[in-house]
């Protein structure tokens, strides 16, 4: 593997360039931006919307924190477990039904942006979209790939350990031990199709396989 800097502005156009070439299902594409907090993974993934618009393949960004199980669930083992946070907090089968199955091959475009509000603990009561054939969905947040959820492409924003730490704030230190054992477990680094490391968001690179000559 080799590591090639690149600016964020450029990661963003060569992203674009390559997810606009990419074909899902039905002509759409179901995109992971995964990474944790730190790496703002819904930054980048807000910062692929217009570049691909403009490439002439409609966007959407679905917010994994809209798609939480409710406070009851999340919380059963207390608010600070990484054990639950790890295995519990993203209802994947609400992501799946509302957003991931219906951008799908056998889906009907209809997708719903928002399920529910973590602070109000609340459904959102969001309007169904319609995401054309050729749109795009960037559904951005952690811990978002190994566990079978339909996507036909991820990104996977890696933080050394270090840098996560140093990155991560006080209140939300409890969740380190949950992405180590994501990065042990799933070792996303090893099969997302593009990995981009953060530990400078100034300075992203890319890891990119070696070319054989």
């Amino acid at each position: 593997m080799r590591v090639r800097p690149i600016s964020p502005e450029l990661l963003v156009e060569e992203l674009a360039d390559r997810l606009a070439a990419e074909e899902g299902g039905a002509g759409r594409l179901r995109v992971a931006v995964d990474g944790p907090p730190a790496a703002e993974p819904g930054r980048l993934a807000e910062a692929l919307v217009d570049p691909l618009r403009v490439r002439g393949r409609p966007a959407v960004r679905i917010d994994a924190a809209d798609f939480l199980r409710p406070a009851s669930l999340r919380y059963e083992q207390g608010r600070t477990n990484p054990e639950a946070y790890y295995l519990g907090w993203l209802d994947e089968a609400g992501l799946r039904r509302e957003v991931l199955d219906p951008a799908g091959p056998a889906g009907t475009g209809r997708i719903l942006p928002s399920l529910w509000n973590a602070e109000t603990d609340r459904a959102t009561r969001a309007e169904y979209l319609r995401l054309p054939p050729g749109g795009v969905v960037l559904v951005s947040g952690p811990l978002l790939l190994g566990g079978g959820l339909p996507f036909d492409l991820a990104i996977h924003l890696v933080l050394s350990p270090g840098a996560l730490a140093r990155r991560t704030p006080e209140p939300e230190r409890w969740t380190l031990p949950a992405f180590a054992r994501y990065a042990d477990e799933v070792v996303p680094a090893s099969f997302a199709d593009v990995v981009i490391r953060l530990d400078d968001p100034r300075h992203p690179a890319l890891v990119e396989p070696e070319t054989v000559r």
